[in-house]
């Protein structure tokens, strides 16, 4: 029998820490009506909703506490057919989770100790019947409690059964994340000596510029005057001596253009080279120059791109790869020289090494000594060799550097000591042509503007008043009518003055205005007047500003086979200098 009902005053405090707002569920076990009535009303006390279920036989009973679906079991201790500690074993092996209080009226001291001994919660006299609610809201606070504590004792095995697997995951969580600090470490170490590395070879780029610039101002003055004075000596002898000090000013003019290769400020002429051909052709040469104890062999590659470079340049870079492999080679060994087609997706580690994209490769390599890593870290830097006095001067790979970097490509050296090297160079591929619908820019004739017979008119515009003279000497040896300038600014002005001049010869590196800034101006306001570059070296990114030049309007300091004289006829003539040489256009170079 079940018997439900709702109180009116305040929820008690005590219960609601006990079971909540839900709704108190009480199995009674009773053969007495009128003490479940009794009951009843003291449990109205409780200021609670609940609802009773009745029992009063052993089966119904078992079968109540098998549902485990109250929160209370009050029981009497006399009944007709069993005890109330028959009822208390039942409970305890049905529901021992459900607080069990005794209601009785013949409940000695003596069976009370014995029913508390056996799981009974508590006991209550029908005599004391006001004790009840507190004795229920005490026994449902505690059974809580207990509750609470064996879910903390619960958690605390399951936590403890659960450590051991959770220490060792945070602890490699720790060590990955370790490991992928000192990877972190190592990337930025390696990235900060890359850019220490970039920022010195820059710097000494800058500074080896700058110095092969004035050096060939000064081999300029040198050569000019030996070519003068070879006219005017007579006898055998001091011409002999003048060709010795030619030969001197050739060697240094040849160590200057080394010198520009690494600060990568030489004159490139970049056209599609095959370079299997040129490799090929070269078999003899480098046979010739290592000597017959060491083996060639190579690996060309059948379908290889045609690379953007100068073709010239390429054949030195591989002969100077060849020497050193050659030096690095005791007695014998094996050259091998091979090409290939690559695309690279990884980031260049170090200065020297490519950018992403396709290259066409050409590695040498030897059987030779190999390169220590301290060594490794400075070969690129010029005038640094291991070789002995005389036998190098340290420019051969600063030479390689310069010439790859400026044709937009890279070179790595893989090397094992004791083993041999590899230097791979990777040389950008050259597109397809395509055509273009870029009409000639039309040459105009300064001669055009004078009377007939009169001659043609050159200004010479360069700061350095001995290479203006070597320059205006050797023009106006050969029939030009000259003007001078010292500064961009002072061509500027004499142009205002009389802008009827054929030809304007320009040195490129001077202060204020370089000879680049003045043919830009020069094009703005007499876009009919010629202009010929006369340079130490060429900053092609700033003659690009200047226009469309080609290598027939660059002349390289110190001038060299009447190369001046020619270049000059050439552009007053309408055609160029060189017609069996390839025509350079700055614009299609690659200054990297």
């Amino acid at each position: 029998m079940a018997i439900e009902h709702v109180t009116q005053p305040e929820p008690d405090q005590g219960l609601q820490d006990g079971i909540g707002s839900a709704l108190l569920k009480i199995l009674l076990l009773e053969d007495s009506d009128l003490d479940t009535e009794l009951l009843g009303a003291v449990l109205d006390d409780l200021g609670h909703r609940y609802t009773i279920d009745r029992v009063m036989t052993a089966p119904d009973f078992t079968a109540a506490a098998a549902s485990c679906a109250h929160h209370l079991i009050l029981a009497d201790y006399v009944l007709p057919t069993f005890d109330g500690l028959s009822a208390l074993a039942i409970a305890r092996a049905q529901c021992p989770g459900i607080p069990f209080v005794f209601v009785s009226g013949t409940l000695g001291e003596d069976v009370a100790v014995e029913a508390l001994k056996r799981g009974a919660t508590d006991y209550v006299t029908k005599q004391r019947l006001d004790r009840l609610p507190r004795t229920i809201m005490r026994a449902l606070a505690e059974t809580r409690a207990h509750a609470e504590r064996e879910r903390a004792l619960q958690d605390l095995r399951d936590l403890n059964a659960t450590l051991e697997a959770r220490v060792e995951a945070r602890t490699s969580d720790l060590a990955a994340a370790n490991a992928e600090l000192h990877r972190q470490i190592a990337e930025r170490e390696r990235v900060e000596e890359a850019l220490r590395q970039a920022q010195r070879l820059e710097a000494v780029g800058q500074l080896t510029s700058g110095v092969a610039h004035d050096f060939n101002n000064l081999l300029t003055v040198i050569s000019g005057n030996i070519e003068f004075l070879e006219r005017a000596v007579p006898d055998e002898r001091s011409k002999r001596r003048l060709q010795m000090m030619r030969g001197a000013a050739d060697r240094g003019a040849r160590l200057t253009a080394q010198l520009l290769a690494f600060s990568r400020r030489q004159r490139l002429e970049p056209t599609p080279v095959e370079l299997n051909q040129t490799v090929a052709s070269m078999r003899d040469l480098l046979q010739s120059s290592i000597g017959g104890a060491v083996r060639i062999e190579m690996t060309l590659q059948p379908d290889l791109w045609s690379a953007l470079v100068d073709a010239t340049q390429i054949e030195l870079v591989i002969l100077n790869l060849a020497i050193n492999a050659r030096d690095a080679m005791a007695v014998g060994g094996c050259l091998t020289i091979e090409t290939a087609n690559v695309a690279l997706a990884q980031a260049p580690a170090r200065p020297e090494e490519p950018a992403p994209g396709e290259y066409v490769m050409l590695a040498v390599s030897d059987t030779g000594s190999g390169i220590a890593p301290e060594v490794l870290t400075r070969v690129f830097e010029p005038f640094f060799t291991t070789k002995a006095v005389d036998k190098g001067s340290g420019l051969g790979l600063a030479q390689v550097y310069g010439f790859v970097k400026q044709s937009g490509g890279g070179v790595r050296i893989d090397t094992r000591v004791g083993e041999g090297t590899s230097v791979r160079i990777y040389l950008p591929r050259a597109e397809l042509a395509s055509p273009s619908g870029e009409a000639p820019r039309p040459v105009i004739d300064g001669a055009a503007l004078r009377h007939a017979g009169d001659r043609p008119v050159v200004l010479v515009v360069d700061d350095d008043s001995a290479v203006r003279e070597i320059t205006t000497t050797i023009l106006s040896e050969t029939g030009y009518r000259i003007r001078e300038a010292g500064s961009g600014l002072a061509a500027l002005t004499a142009l205002e003055g009389d802008a009827c001049v054929d030809l304007i010869v320009l040195d490129f590196a001077m202060p204020g205005m370089n000879g680049a800034e003045v043919a830009c101006e020069i094009r703005r306001r007499w876009p009919h007047l010629p202009v010929m570059f006369v340079t130490g070296y060429a900053d092609t990114a700033a003659l690009m500003q200047a226009g469309e030049v080609g290598a027939e309007r660059i002349v390289q300091k110190p001038f060299q086979g009447g190369e001046l004289e020619r270049k000059a006829a050439a552009i007053l003539a309408g055609a160029p200098a060189d017609r069996g040489g390839l025509r350079l256009v700055v614009g299609q170079r690659n200054s990297a």
